[in-house]
């Protein structure tokens, strides 16, 4: 067999291999982050249940200031919604809209992403100390894609380090409001 071939021959085994591999990554991802923050819990829950607050914290506001945002439906709590356009990679396009929401404690938000899948984020808010320890969390099922299974082995790098900074600046909003 000529070089060209075992080359050949080698790619598509390779291929193979991660395909089937690809099987045994998970299905479903999840990534959270957890902040606690210097302020009661009716203080912190407004920002979060409240699209029009968002870019106050949001780690994807900085990215691309010239993003367009639209809000639809109540102002805060379940339905209200809020779609975004950016033609920044990074930020991309598509929206949120709020679906559960328990005043103090609670927050799940349906996530929509153009062109690519979606997923829920939620953020969850408990007592601590004089503060409130925020947790901000995402989870997506990726199907039976393999491309998608093996990227998944990195949402919690990239999705992580966003959600750090966006508590990080939701901390710094809240606490110097105070």
């Amino acid at each position: 067999m000529n070089p060209i071939k075992r080359f050949g021959l080698g790619l598509v085994l390779l291929a193979a291999v991660l395909a089937a591999v690809s099987f045994a990554l998970p299905q479903h991802i999840s990534v959270a982050r957890s902040l606690v923050i210097n302020a009661p819990e009716a203080d912190v829950f407004p920002y979060l249940n409240d699209y029009r607050k968002f870019n106050e914290w949001s780690p994807w506001a900085a990215r691309d200031p010239k993003a367009v945002y639209t809000f639809e439906g109540p102002a805060q709590g379940v339905g209200a919604r809020m779609t975004w356009r950016s033609d920044n990679p990074e930020v991309g396009s598509g929206s949120q809209e709020i679906t559960e929401s328990e005043p103090n404690r609670y927050i799940k938000v349906a996530l929509a992403f153009d062109g690519q899948a979606g997923g829920e984020a939620d953020f969850t808010l408990q007592p601590s100390g004089a503060g409130t320890k925020v947790t901000w969390g995402f989870s997506t099922d990726v199907g039976n894609n393999p491309m998608m299974r093996w990227m998944g082995l990195m949402f919690d790098r990239w999705v992580g380090a966003d959600y750090e900074a966006g508590l990080a600046r939701l901390q710094r909003s809240i606490e110097q409001g105070r």
